[in-house]
């Protein structure tokens, strides 16, 4: 490992293969945390490269606990995080909106890393109890639509590198992965990253996938559709930046979307938007998230159509119920 570290300080990438096999060495738990810790720093002080990328992302795959759900046509929604805006937690509230509106939803998740509260915290905090069972997976998309997988339960290098993730409340290589490495390989992804440059590298290699997918940025920042501004919206079929506008949407202010900061009051405005008592802004960032996921899912509906859909299910009740059936399995 101090060959490798002197390696990549001289400022020299990793071939495809190379990152692949020291990140199956992390995976095996082979590598001390300060050693963990000063590799995934380097990536902080450096561009990642495609090659470095897609092979963390092979190794991962490669050594995650396989999860067999292609009976079911599923969708994730899952954003790198990273972006330092500290939102309360729009995708995983998305993934229950798009499930009331007829999606099935495996959604991927992990506790914060750089936040004060991520998918995993919320879901956690509200009763879900983590699963990596094939039969619990199954029922759950089976009789509420929607199922939550912990990524530490399935992979082992996420589990080996939590510590050091949490200790340097940094973000690093491992929020780019979070979304490529759904261990349920989702037929249709929507992915929130935290830069123009990230998106393209997403592109880049979803282009080379069987997947059906649609990358998100909003261009101020944030890993997902923030309303805050214009957004670019990259997917099989296509290359766009859209505005606030373009989703019959009004523009937020930052301050709007923030978290509380700690789980319970996340927590809190999880339930307050799946309970009707949203603010319109929180609302509106829920809905056009979800909105793009369901003209993902359903590519021969129109924005506008999704858009309605996904407010059906959110206003009307059909999001909470689910949610309410999905915490009453556990």
């Amino acid at each position: 490992m101090r060959e490798i570290l002197n390696y990549l300080f001289e400022y020299k990438r990793l071939t495809k293969q190379e990152a692949e096999d020291i990140l199956t060495e992390i995976t095996a738990g082979k590598l001390s945390d300060a050693e963990i810790a000063a590799f995934i720093t380097v990536f902080n002080m450096r561009t990642i490269s495609i090659d470095e990328l897609e092979g963390f992302r092979d190794a991962l795959l490669k050594t995650a606990l396989p999860v067999d759900l292609t009976e079911f046509n599923t969708i994730d929604l899952c954003g790198t995080g990273g972006d330092g805006k500290d939102t309360f937690n729009i995708s995983t509230l998305s993934a229950f909106v798009v499930a009331g509106a007829g999606a099935t939803v495996a959604k991927h998740g992990n506790y914060a890393a750089s936040s004060g509260c991520g998918s995993s915290n919320v879901m956690e905090h509200l009763g879900y109890k983590f699963s990596n069972s094939h039969e619990r997976l199954r029922t759950e998309l089976d009789q509420c639509g929607i199922t939550f997988l912990h990524a530490p339960l399935f992979n082992p290098a996420m589990k080996n590198v939590a510590q050091v993730r949490r200790a340097l409340r940094l973000k690093t290589f491992f929020n780019m992965l979070g979304p490529m490495v759904n261990p349920g390989r989702p037929q249709n992804q929507v992915v929130g990253v935290f830069s123009l440059e990230l998106a393209r590298m997403y592109n880049y290699l979803y282009q080379k996938s069987n997947v059906n997918y649609c990358i998100i940025h909003s261009l101020d920042g944030y890993d997902e559709i923030s309303l805050t501004g214009d957004f670019k919206v990259l997917s099989n079929k296509s290359d766009q930046i859209l505005s606030p506008s373009s989703l019959g949407m009004d523009v937020t202010k930052p301050g709007e979307l923030v978290g509380s900061g700690d789980v319970p009051g996340t927590a809190a405005i999880f339930t307050d938007v799946l309970e009707g008592r949203g603010t319109i802004p929180q609302n509106s960032v829920v809905l056009s998230n979800a909105a793009m996921a369901l003209k993902t899912y359903f590519p021969e509906k129109g924005i506008e159509q999704c858009v309605e859909d996904a407010r059906s299910s959110l206003m009307g009740g059909k999001a909470l119920k689910i949610f309410t059936k999905l915490i009453s399995l556990q």
